[in-house]
């Protein structure tokens, strides 16, 4: 009908294949020129702004870095289920210790608790420690908003392993599945 609604409807035709929000032009005065300020324009996208473009970047760095915890606390939780070297080394001196406490004086049932009991224990203590601060971290990450569902799946992995560890230290700790050899009479 008239060449101004003709007008109005080629800026909105090429918004949809823009990939902009805008259906029809609505904005602007009556022979439809723009208002002169976009701003306040509600068909523009605010996704199109040069400004946020730079912001997006650091959203990518603090995935990054929640990823990485989220693997740290799985590798941590598999070293607690699977004994550390210093799990090992502290195990190994309590041997020592108990050897020198009970040599030549001690009971049977002194150098078992001795010499193997408190080797065992100060393992189990060092696996739940391991254990312990692997699931903060997972814990921590998970608390975290925002994280691509890949961290949050390593997270929850790392924290069931942590938890695992944890259950399975305590249990060595307090004699809950196998109890210290009892010498014979």
């Amino acid at each position: 009908m008239d060449i101004k609604t003709t007008g109005k409807t080629g800026p909105a035709e090429r918004d949809e294949k823009d990939g902009g929000a805008a259906g029809t032009a609505t904005t602007g005065d009556l022979d439809g020129a723009p208002d002169g300020d976009l701003a306040d324009d509600p068909d523009t996208d605010p996704a199109d702004d040069p400004e946020d473009e730079a912001a997006a970047p650091a959203g990518k760095e603090t995935g990054v870095g929640a990823g990485a915890a989220a693997v740290v606390s799985a590798a941590l939780a598999a070293v607690a289920l699977t004994g550390t070297w210093t799990g090992k080394v502290v195990s190994e001196r309590e041997t020592l210790v108990g050897q020198i406490k009970t040599s030549g004086s001690g009971t049977p049932a002194q150098q078992i608790s001795e010499i193997y009991g408190d080797a065992w224990h100060s393992t189990a203590l060092v696996n739940g420690a391991f254990a312990l601060v692997a699931l903060i971290v997972a814990v921590a990450v998970l608390v975290l908003p925002r994280h691509p569902s890949w961290v949050r799946a390593v997270a929850t992995a790392g924290a069931v392993l942590a938890g695992l560890g944890l259950l399975l230290s305590i249990g060595t700790y307090f004699d809950l599945f196998l109890s210290l050899p009892t010498a014979g009479s």
